[in-house]
């Protein structure tokens, strides 16, 4: 009488486990835990802090979007017999210290705030992504990618901003810059603890052992797994990125005159905050609403997911 033979896991079973992906593997205790508690984002965005960020956002947004049709008067044009006017039904926050409205300004402002903001911040993350993926994977450039990443870190936002200005000059392009190189490092070292972390889970094992290529096991395995920790940042980044162009127009290294941008109309009013305080506050309001909804978005995110 002959024992049956026992199966064995043949290099076809190997490949097959590499092809799972990692949703569909056996979860462990703290997994199942993790995805009952996950929620959907667009959930996230619809409740509690992550609502109130998000109303508090898409107003100014949409405040920005229709400023030719909000405006009632140009962004640069003087007003004859407006100086340092109060608020009136004329002028909702008054007029500055050359004659202009200071809402069509402010409204303009935003326009170029996020202008600046939505093409900055996501160029300095998928820039600081990929080098965290691309260096990682190779110990002499991820030790030189790491001490760039010190580098930058090493100076404050506005003061690299400050520097850049006394090289290329002050304007949107700057700020731009500036904001770009203060994300790069932030995003890099994210991802480049999420390949760490994630390279060791037991489906980049078995997808490595079928021979897959590390571009793949990158792009298939590691990326994703790593999506909700960079969107979490991502709205940091955003709500961090308007406070540093504010700063940087206060301070006068911004966004070049006439061109209005929030900060710089902040900083036009700062002299004259006793006759007309409401040259200051609108651009301030505006400001701290972008940066709290910002906030509370990512803050929102981060709790549903328990990152």
């Amino acid at each position: 009488m002959t024992t049956p033979a026992t199966p064995t896991r043949t290099t076809d079973a190997v490949g097959a486990l590499a092809d799972i992906e990692p949703g569909l593997l056996p979860e462990s205790p703290d997994d199942r835990e993790r995805t009952a508690t996950r929620v959907p984002l667009w959930r996230s965005l619809t409740r509690g802090t992550g609502l109130v960020g998000t109303i508090l956002v898409l107003v100014v947004i949409v405040l920005g979007l229709a400023a030719p049709l909000l405006a009632p008067y140009g962004p640069q044009q003087q007003i004859d017999g407006a100086y340092l006017l109060p608020p009136s039904g004329s002028h909702w926050f008054g007029t500055d210290d050359v004659s202009r409205d200071v809402w069509s300004r402010v409204l303009y402002g935003i326009r170029i705030d996020l202008l600046i903001v939505f093409i900055a911040v996501p160029v300095g993350a998928l820039a600081g992504t990929l080098a965290g993926l691309l260096t990682v994977t190779n110990p002499v450039s991820d030790v030189v990618a790491q001490r760039i990443f010190d580098v930058i870190l090493a100076f404050p936002a506005l003061i690299l901003g400050i520097a850049l200005t006394a090289i290329l000059g002050p304007g949107a392009v700057t700020v731009g810059l500036v904001i770009g190189l203060a994300e790069i490092p932030i995003f890099g070292r994210l991802t480049r603890t999420a390949v760490l972390r994630v390279r060791e889970m037991p489906y980049v094992e078995a997808a490595r052992v079928s021979g897959a290529t590390q571009s793949r096991i990158l792009l298939r395995h590691v990326l994703p797994n790593s999506v909700e920790t960079l969107g979490v940042q991502f709205a940091l980044s955003l709500s961090l990125a308007v406070f540093i162009e504010g700063a940087l127009g206060f301070l006068g290294v911004g966004v070049s005159a006439p061109t209005p941008s929030l900060g710089s109309v902040l900083a036009a009013g700062n002299g004259y905050l006793e006759t007309n305080p409401w040259f200051s506050l609108a651009p301030l309001i505006v400001i701290s609403a972008l940066v709290l909804g910002f906030y509370l978005i990512a803050q929102s995110i981060s709790s549903d997911r328990r990152i």
